[in-house]
C-alpha cells in the first residue's frame, strides 16, 4: 500500500464511504440554509441583510448567523442550527448535577438513552420557544415599505413558522446524529464548523472592499498584522489541543480463570484542555439565552427596549460579552470535566484491575486524580478564554468591521481547528487499525508531555 496518506483514505472502503457520506450530508445541511420558510418574502430579506456590515442585524441574528452558516438572516428551515440541542444540553446537564435522583436514573442500564430522549424532547420546546422569537423578529423587518411576512394571517404565519422552524432545527439535529454514527467527527460539531466555513468567504470579501475603499479608516497594515495573529492564534490552539498530562499506572500480576497476565506499566493522558472546544460551544450558546427569551416575549415598546438593551451588552464585540465569555468558559470547562472525566470511576477502575499510581496509596488515588485534574483545568481554561477573547480586542482596536471580529476572531478560529484536530484524530485511529501510517506519520506533532 502506498505510504501516502491522503492516498490511503481513499483506498480504504470503509474511510471512503464515511467521508462520502459526511460530505453528502453537509450538502444536505447547506441547502436547507439556504430555503426560505413559507409566508417570508426572500427579496425583502435580501434587501434588508443585502450588506453584510449592515446595522440591521442585532446581536441574537449575528448569534445565530455564526453558528448557522447565514441561515438565520435567510430565515430557512434550518435557521436555528443545531444550537438548540446544545442549549438543552447544558440545561439537563446542569440538572443531573443539581439532582441527585435524575442522575441515578442517568447511571442505570438504559439510562444514558433517557437521557438522549429528554435532550430531544427538551430541544422542541426550545425549539418552539427560539421560533417564537423568529415571528416577532420576522414583523419587524421592512425594507422600501415592504413587509418581510407575505401572509395575511398573523396567527397561520406564527404557527406554521414555529412548525416549519421547529421541525428543521430536529431534523438538523438528526442530520448530526447521523455524521456522528456512519461518518466522520462529531456530527453536531462538524455542522457547527460547516457554518462557520460557509461564512468565512463573506467576511473575506468585506475585509477587501474595506481594504480597498478609499473612504474607509482600515489600514492595511493592520489587517496584516492581524492575519499573522491569526496564525499565531492557530498554532496556539493547537498546542493547546495536543498538550497532556500522562500519569503512570503499574498493574499487578493477576490470575484470570487458568490464565495470569503479567504486571504491566501504562498511562492515563490527561490533556490540559479536556473538555476541547466545548466550553466555547457552551458559553457562545448560553449567552444568546436572554436574547432568546426577551425576544419571544413581543414586538411590543417595552420588548423592544429590552431587546436594544441586551443587544448592546451583549455585542460579540463588547467588553461585557467578552467578560462574561471568559467567566462562562472557565465554569463550563470545570463542569464539562467533572462530567466526562469523574475521577470516582476512574479511581474505581484502576483499583478493580489491580492497578496504582506510584507513590500514591490506594485509598488517596481518587483524591490524587481531582487535584491533577483542577490543576490542569483552570490553566487550560484561562489558555482558551484568552485566546478567544484576544483577536476580538485586538480588532476593536484596529474597527475591524463586526462580520469579521466574529468569524475571524478566538471562538470561531477554537471551534475551527479544535473540530478540524478531533476529526483528524479519528481518520489516524482508522487509517491505524487498518494497518495503515496515520496522518501525522510524517513531521508528526508530538502531543508534549506536561
Amino acid at each position: 500500500m502506498a505510504n501516502n496518506p491522503v492516498v490511503n483514505i481513499f483506498k480504504i472502503k470503509e474511510l471512503r464511504e464515511r467521508i462520502f457520506f459526511t460530505f453528502v450530508i453537509l450538502v444536505v445541511f447547506r441547502l436547507g440554509c439556504v430555503l426560505t420558510i413559507p409566508g417570508i418574502d426572500a427579496s425583502v430579506l435580501l434587501g434588508y441583510f443585502g450588506d453584510l456590515a449592515s446595522k440591521n442585524k442585532n446581536a441574537f441574528a449575528s448569534y445565530m448567523d455564526f453558528f448557522a452558516g447565514g441561515a438565520f438572516s435567510n430565515f430557512s428551515v434550518f435557521m436555528l442550527g443545531v444550537m438548540p440541542y446544545v442549549s438543552t444540553q447544558i440545561i439537563l446537564q446542569l440538572a443531573l448535577i443539581i439532582f441527585p435522583s435524575l442522575k441515578r436514573i442517568a447511571q442505570e442500564d438504559g439510562g444514558q438513552r433517557k437521557v438522549a430522549a429528554w435532550t430531544r424532547v427538551g430541544t422542541v420546546f426550545v425549539c418552539l420557544i427560539q421560533s417564537m422569537a423568529v415571528t416577532v423578529y420576522a414583523s419587524s423587518i421592512q425594507y422600501n415599505g415592504a413587509s418581510a411576512i407575505v401572509m395575511s394571517n398573523p396567527l397561520a404565519f406564527k404557527l406554521l413558522a414555529m412548525l416549519t422552524v421547529t421541525t428543521g432545527a430536529m431534523i438538523t439535529v438528526w442530520l448530526g446524529d447521523q455524521i456522528t454514527a456512519h461518518g466522520i467527527g462529531n456530527g453536531i460539531s462538524m455542522l457547527i464548523f460547516a457554518g462557520i466555513v460557509a461564512r468565512l468567504p463573506h467576511a473575506v470579501i468585506e475585509l477587501r472592499n474595506r481594504v480597498v475603499d478609499p473612504d474607509s479608516n482600515l489600514n492595511p497594515v493592520f489587517v496584516i498584522i492581524v492575519l499573522v495573529m491569526f496564525v499565531g492564534i492557530i498554532g496556539l490552539v493547537v498546542f493547546e489541543q495536543r498538550g497532556e498530562r500522562k500519569i503512570r499506572v503499574n498493574y499487578a500480576k493477576r490470575v484470570v480463570g487458568r490464565k495470569m497476565y503479567g504486571s504491566q506499566n501504562t498511562y492515563i493522558p490527561f490533556k490540559i484542555n479536556p473538555s476541547g472546544v466545548i466550553p466555547v460551544i457552551f458559553a457562545s450558546s448560553f449567552l444568546t439565552f436572554p436574547l432568546q427569551i426577551v425576544s419571544s416575549l413581543g414586538s411590543g415598546e417595552n420588548s423592544a427596549r429590552w431587546i436594544a438593551r441586551l443587544s448592546a451588552i451583549l455585542t460579540p464585540t463588547g467588553w461585557w460579552y467578552n467578560i462574561l465569555l471568559v467567566l462562562l468558559i472557565v465554569f463550563f470547562a470545570y463542569f464539562y470535566t467533572q462530567v466526562t472525566l469523574n475521577p470516582t470511576e476512574i479511581a474505581k477502575n484502576i483499583r478493580e484491575n489491580g492497578g496504582s499510581i506510584p507513590g500514591i496509596r490506594t485509598e488517596n488515588t481518587e483524591s490524587y486524580l481531582q487535584k491533577v485534574l483542577n490543576r490542569l483545568v483552570l490553566p487550560g481554561s484561562l489558555y482558551l478564554a484568552v485566546i478567544a477573547v484576544l483577536p476580538t480586542i485586538i480588532q476593536n482596536l484596529f474597527g475591524f468591521p463586526q462580520a469579521i471580529s466574529m468569524l475571524m476572531g478566538g471562538t470561531s478560529l477554537l471551534i475551527l481547528v479544535g473540530v478540524d484536530l478531533d476529526t483528524m484524530s479519528q481518520i489516524e485511529a482508522l487509517l491505524k487499525m487498518h494497518h495503515s501510517d496515520g496522518l501525522l506519520k510524517k513531521g508528526r506533532i508530538q502531543s508534549r508531555n506536561l
